[in-house]
């Protein structure tokens, strides 16, 4: 096994929207992604000081000496994307997001958002949660 990727000292992640707590009616809201002191590359790129969003919902953290699963709970967003789409079932959900290498292992230290938990409620589709509506665009 290769030694995991460095990450710089006060690498940051987080989730930008939704809050902790948040109540989002509908169960299609965008989540978006930050990073501080951090850059973002697409999965298989191999350059200091960046890496891509892995967003874990409603699991613990993975393994931080192995590649970070694929599957419903640990989504990949290997092509550099900083925002999705998720859609959820009503009830209460963790959010979590962990940045991981090329190769898709975390970084040493990890570098990873404090989870968050956010309630689902059922609802009418609308504009999803957290985006102005169509007019004030």
């Amino acid at each position: 096994m290769r030694p995991r990727t460095p990450a710089p000292a006060g690498a940051y992640v987080y989730i930008g929207w939704p809050n902790d707590g948040q109540v989002i009616r509908g169960r299609r809201f965008k989540v978006w992604f930050g990073t501080r002191d951090f850059g973002v590359a697409p999965a298989g790129t191999d350059v200091p000081n960046t890496g891509h969003h892995h967003l874990l919902i409603d699991t613990p953290l993975p393994s931080l000496d192995e590649p970070i699963p694929n599957d419903r709970n640990h989504l990949h967003f290997g092509l550099g994307q900083t925002e999705t789409m998720l859609e959820l079932p009503p009830g209460r959900h963790t959010l979590q997001l962990l940045m991981g290498d090329g190769d898709h292992v975390p970084h040493s230290p990890p570098v990873m958002s404090r989870r968050i938990t956010v309630t689902v409620l059922p609802g009418a589709e609308g504009p999803a949660a957290g985006e102005a509506p169509a007019a004030a665009r």
